[in-house]
């Protein structure tokens, strides 16, 4: 486990962009694990920026989207699709047939979820996963439970996570109760995962899944057995994270 330590928001989102665009340039035909929420706005910024600049190329790329809403149209503007258009896709060169998303028009939760990952499964698996972090450890949507889930599934979304969402509905009773993600044992076959964390209110959530037991009551505990995980995170975020204890990791400043 690699731990950096960003003085602020932006310099964490200009290192996790450093990262993909590296692996952009190395693997033209990479397969990119992406992830919406506020937390990957500015690396999607740099990104945009960089290929402008014509220093990335994303024609050759594919994307695979971690999660999106149940029963939320393609156009609506708090739909996952609607957000990577709006943040990175309409911005670079990616082709729009090699990018995917769960179909949150599927009523059939099973077909949804099996069609996804196969999906994943004939891309050849993701390469570079980039993740954020819920309040109570979610990473995706897999919210605190009894077990880890192995593959793509329908979840129904904890209380503090459709309160943490109601900010960006115009009406509570808007807000999606179930949503389609990739499951833990999905993420986990990621050949690299990314996970950025921002905020002093992650701080206490992010120390115990560097330091905690592993656990599905904290899903992102899991990424502790993960063989190539980054966790970018500002100081912030990493104020209550005790990080003496290396066990392994390698931290920088």
């Amino acid at each position: 486990m690699k731990i950096y330590k960003a003085e602020n928001y932006d310099k964490l989102s200009e290192r996790a962009a450093s990262i993909i665009g590296a692996e952009v340039v190395s693997n033209p035909e990479c397969v990119l694990g992406l992830a919406t929420g506020s937390t990957p706005v500015g690396t999607y910024g740099y990104l945009k920026k960089w290929y402008h600049a014509g220093l990335l190329d994303f024609a050759g790329v594919r994307s695979m989207n971690l999660d999106d809403y149940k029963g939320l149209k393609p156009d609506n503007e708090q739909g996952y699709y609607y957000f990577m258009k709006q943040n990175l896709f309409q911005d670079i060169n990616i082709k729009p047939e090699n990018t995917h998303i769960p179909d949150s028009m599927e009523t059939d939760s099973e077909k949804a979820c099996s069609d996804y990952e196969r999906t994943i499964e004939e891309s050849g698996g993701v390469d570079l996963q980039l993740l954020g972090l819920g309040h109570n450890g979610h990473i995706g949507f897999n919210e605190p439970g009894e077990i880890f889930e192995k593959n793509c599934h329908c979840v129904t979304l904890a209380a503090s996570t459709v309160e943490a969402n109601k900010r960006f509905f115009e009406r509570a009773e808007d807000v999606p109760s179930q949503a389609y993600t990739m499951g833990i044992g999905t993420i986990m076959r990621a050949k690299k995962i990314l996970l950025l964390v921002s905020g002093k209110d992650k701080s206490g959530i992010l120390n115990r899944v560097i330091n905690g037991p592993v656990t599905p009551k904290v899903p992102a505990s899991i990424l502790q057995f993960h063989p190539d995980v980054t966790i970018i995170a500002d100081k912030d975020a990493l104020s209550e994270v005790d990080l003496q204890e290396r066990k392994g990791r390698t931290i920088y400043e």
